[in-house]
């Protein structure tokens, strides 16, 4: 595999993303809506005692492994579906890449942008957690150990998996609302383990965390596999309509 070649894709893929105003605004709004709105929501609890702070720092600490999940959906779906509906995906697909070459390409395209928001977003988060939350707590409580695990592990696994999902259902499906709407059922488990930590019916231990980062190492390699099976060049170029 030549990763220039797949670079280039990334490339072409970037110049598409910039122009679309509705990609650009998913991409932006939603990180810091959520960076900016959950730390706030802290204001309300003053009275709360510093153990309900902490569980609920911890269940919005993986309220990004969510958003890594949701951020790459668009972009994804938009990068096979979309380019197909504008007949410019054509011209890439004819070219002398290789299937791994074009679906890395696409992968960084839609990895890249979503995982430097969410960084940002993240940064944003802690600060104004910590300075909201310092008082009740007696501490600041970010940055941590299981932060950085969400962020440097959780995080990536979730976004490649969220990628890796919508190149199989965009191999399958012509519209990019269908792909969209397919590509969010797996997002149901993601809400589950949410409302299990924020309840304290589940906590952000480092056991339960490797848990999560296995099952979403699991669910990558079977997917990858999967993608790479589904994603057949010459049916897109003969048979979609």
């Amino acid at each position: 595999m030549k990763l220039w070649k797949s670079w280039v894709i990334a490339n072409k893929d970037f110049k598409i993303f910039r122009k679309k105003k509705r990609i650009i605004y998913a991409l932006i709004i939603l990180p810091f809506v959520l960076s900016i709105g959950l730390p706030l929501s802290f204001i309300s609890l003053t009275s709360s005692n510093a153990a309900e702070v902490m569980v609920l720092l911890n269940s919005f600490s993986f309220f990004y492994i969510i958003l890594a999940y949701i951020l790459p959906n668009t972009l994804s779906s938009y990068s096979i579906i979309g380019e197909k509906i504008e007949h410019s995906l054509e011209p890439v697909l004819a070219t002398p890449t290789t299937d791994t070459e074009l679906l890395f390409g696409k992968t960084i395209a839609s990895f890249l942008p979503c995982i430097t928001m969410i960084y940002i977003s993240s940064i944003i988060f802690m600060v104004l957690s910590d300075a909201i939350t310092y008082n009740t707590i007696g501490a600041l409580f970010f940055p941590n150990w299981y932060m950085a695990f969400i962020l440097l592990l959780a995080v990536p696994l979730s976004s490649i998996l969220s990628i890796e999902l919508n190149v199989i259902i965009s191999s399958k499906v012509n519209d990019v609302r269908t792909a969209n709407q397919l590509g969010i059922l797996l997002f149901i488990p993601f809400i589950a383990v949410y409302i299990l930590l924020e309840t304290n019916l589940l906590s952000l231990n480092i056991t339960n965390l490797l848990i999560i980062l296995l099952t979403l190492i699991i669910a990558d390699l079977v997917l990858f596999y999967t993608s790479k099976a589904t994603f057949r060049r010459d049916e897109i170029l003969t048979k979609w309509k």
